[in-house]
């Protein structure tokens, strides 16, 4: 992550407390590895937003309320991880799974099998972007990006409104 991001652009996940219902595999690659934090990933808090007591920027069910959105019970004890581009990311830290919530949408769509599988594909991107800022052909990028990451897992991929497909769309159509 960070030969891909650089150490300032890497944001390690607070360990959880022991005895919590989460997925050890997950918190350990949040903790240890860390998300990066880019133009493409946003993963880090912003320190001056004004969060009233009892607040937690991290349980989506409390950022939700905060804001007024509908959450849907059974994602309320999810994790925020981040932003990738302008869907809202989340973790159930019981089943290790990454979800995204589209701008504007109150449902979700499984995004990642896991937290591995997050981090390959933002690794994998980092390289598209740094390709993509050398000229390489952005159609030829996007189906590498595809061939690569869905061998790994073909989840990011599965749902044709998936974060991952819309920005490899706008990249194929040279909306970057």
């Amino acid at each position: 992550m960070i030969e891909a991001y650089g150490l300032d652009n890497v944001v390690y996940f607070p360990q959880y407390p022991i005895g919590a219902p989460v997925d050890p595999h997950a918190m350990n690659l949040l903790s240890s590895v860390g998300l990066p934090h880019s133009e493409a990933f946003s993963s880090k808090e912003d320190p001056a937003d004004p969060y009233e007591p009892g607040f937690d920027p991290i349980v989506l069910g409390s950022r939700f309320d905060h804001y007024g959105i509908p959450c849907p019970p059974e994602s309320r004890t999810w994790w925020l991880l981040g932003y990738l581009f302008t869907s809202l990311i989340a973790l159930d830290p019981e089943s290790g799974r990454v979800y995204a919530f589209p701008e504007g949408e109150t449902e979700y769509i499984l995004l990642h099998r896991d937290v591995e599988s997050l981090l390959f594909a933002l690794i994998e991107f980092r390289k598209l972007e740094v390709d993509h800022d050398n000229g390489v052909d952005p159609e030829e990028l996007a189906e590498r990006f595809r061939r690569i990451v869905g061998s790994f897992d073909p989840t990011p991929f599965a749902d044709e409104e998936s974060q991952w497909n819309l920005s490899l769309e706008e990249l194929e159509h040279g909306i970057w």
